[in-house]
């Protein structure tokens, strides 16, 4: 029998989080026999009942563990910390407010006994989501295939299976400080499976993605992979200092031997105001390429872990000897 990680992210879902879980033990039930499955949420604290509704859930259920961030880090940290937990042979990640169908889990695991190292969920959106969400979702993958290296394909979500050996190479080689995990699964490669799946509607709760989260959260997956803004402030900063030499060369011509005057300081103005927005506009554009570095040259830790309890309370260690037991 293979150990299998459930690892959810958890942040103000009090109302979907048992709905979730009784729905994910209905779909782990059939598997029981071939698998032995450690569920984790990984909590990121807020003032509502997710973690008493936890609380009861593990005094029931043997399988679940429960860690809770010392604040809140982010979905994206907690999908970390669920990786550098992982001692199974695989890893499933999936959100726990209902989205993420918990159904494709048999044929997930299928694919991976199969050979696929990765099986990546394909999100095709519908009604369920609003036109403009699904717009500029397609406009940011669109974007994101022409300016990076990585093929990420259109609706890539973090519901996802990741091998023992995808999990290793996240826990000893890839430690980055603000990871875009959509893109860095795709860039490990090995043999990537895609399933594609239909969201169901929010179960309960509304999201905790914010406009300005959303944007943050494609401004890092284009920074991460690509280097193109920065070679497009060059190429302008050329075509512009061009532009001036050109333009300074005319006047100067038009002034000694033209009859018509040297048009004054309105265009002037103009010029100026207008060179310096492209300049702010590049030093941003610089400034979060420089950020990201001081991030990663502060090196510090991606998360903290308040308290766990639950199933894996020994230690990563012990558990692993236990399932050693019982296969």
């Amino acid at each position: 029998m293979k150990q299998i990680d459930i690892i959810s992210p958890v942040f103000r879902e009090e109302a979907s989080i048992e709905a979730f879980h009784d729905a994910l033990s209905r779909n782990l039930e059939g598997l029981k026999d071939r698998y032995v499955f450690t569920i984790n949420y990984y909590v990121d604290p807020a003032a509502d009942k997710t973690e008493s509704i936890l609380e009861r859930i593990v005094a029931f259920d043997s399988r679940v563990r429960v860690s809770v961030m010392s604040r809140r880090f982010g979905h994206q940290a907690a999908l970390i910390a669920g990786i550098d937990d992982s001692c199974g042979a695989a890893a499933i990640m999936l959100d726990s407010d209902l989205q993420h169908p918990s159904e494709l889990i048999p044929e997930m695991l299928n694919l991976w006994e199969k050979g696929a190292d990765i099986v990546q969920t394909l999100r095709t959106d519908g009604k369920e989501t609003a036109q403009a969400k699904r717009t500029t979702s397609l406009w940011f993958y669109k974007i994101l295939q022409k300016v990076s290296t990585i093929d990420l394909k259109p609706g890539a979500a973090d519901y996802r299976l990741i091998s023992r050996r995808v999990v290793e190479r996240f826990q000893q080689d890839i430690r980055e400080q603000n990871p875009f995990l959509r893109g860095l699964v795709t860039w490990v490669g090995f043999n990537i499976t895609y399933l594609p799946f239909v969201p169901a509607k929010r179960f309960g709760g509304r999201s905790n993605y914010s406009v300005s989260r959303l944007f943050a959260f494609a401004l890092n997956g284009v920074t991460s992979f690509s280097k193109l803004p920065l070679r497009v402030c060059i190429s302008v900063g050329l075509i512009m200092a061009v532009l001036s030499i050109l333009a300074g060369a005319v006047n100067i011509a038009l002034y000694l031997f033209g009859n018509s005057s040297v048009p004054g300081w309105a265009s002037l103005f103009a010029l100026m105001a207008f060179t310096s927005g492209i300049n702010l506009f590049f030093l941003g554009v610089l400034g979060e390429y420089v950020g990201h570095i001081f991030d990663e040259v502060k090196g510090r830790p991606r998360y903290l872990i308040s308290h766990s309890y639950g199933r894996n309370q020994l230690g990563r260690e012990a558990v692993t000897h236990v399932e050693a037991k019982l296969s």
